[in-house]
């Protein structure tokens, strides 16, 4: 997630706004920016080599990188209203989701009556806010949160395709949300989400741009948070 902070390093310098989406290469926990509560299992787990442990430089809490597809988007919103400004910038998901005959709207409740009280305090999809898009009967498919500079915005997301129901279990003591399949395979499924992001972000311009040797060693450079 360096690469995350250093977009948000790049938009702050006055640099274009970035969209990120990416996968994981092996299962890795996710914590909040000032998540101070840490299950004592999940060392435990890091140290049997079952998931990798990073801190996140976003809000919210425990975020379990596997079966998912994670977006980041540094961007700098019209709007300082922390509420408005997580509706403009996930309207590019709720776009994808309705085309596909899925509606997300957001959250405000309790995402499942299967989640415990552990998860309630540790696991990031155990409840749904109004930061977060649920389905029509509650359950969350996508979680963020954000980190302000000024007005510089970097929003974090974690959208859910097949969480790994032992590893989660293992995780948060529970079974992941019971979700309905998504009519995409993983190239669809990024193809609808740029579409989308394409229109609602940037009135239908995306440029593709790799990261340069030298911006790899920035971003190699950069401290732990």
């Amino acid at each position: 997630m360096a690469i995350d902070r250093w977009m948000l390093d790049q938009l702050e310098a006055g640099g274009s706004p970035c969209l990120r989406l990416y996968r994981w290469s092996r299962p890795t926990l996710s914590l909040g920016r000032h998540q101070r509560r840490l299950e004592p299992h999940w060392q435990a787990l890091a140290e049997q080599g079952l998931l990798e442990l990073v801190r996140r430089p976003s809000g919210g809490r425990a975020v379990l990188h596997a079966g998912e597809l994670t977006y980041a988007l540094a961007c700098r919103p019209t709007s300082a209203n922390r509420a408005q400004a997580y509706r403009v910038c996930c309207h590019w998901l709720q776009d994808a989701f309705a085309r596909a005959g899925l509606p997300l709207a957001f959250g405000g409740g309790a995402a499942g009556s299967s989640f415990g009280e552990a998860q309630q305090r540790s696991s990031c999809f155990a409840t749904a806010t109004a930061a977060d898009l649920v389905h029509s009967d509650g359950t969350k498919r996508i979680g963020s949160a954000q980190l302000w500079r000024g007005p510089h915005l970097l929003q974090h997301g974690s959208l859910l395709l097949t969480p790994p129901a032992p590893l989660w279990q293992s995780v948060f003591g529970g079974a992941p949300p019971a979700l309905a399949p998504l009519p995409w395979d993983s190239c669809a499924l990024e193809q609808a989400l740029r579409h989308s992001a394409e229109q609602a972000l940037c009135d239908g311009g995306l440029v593709e741009q790799p990261l340069s040797p030298e911006e790899c060693q920035q971003i190699e450079r950069m401290a732990p948070l």
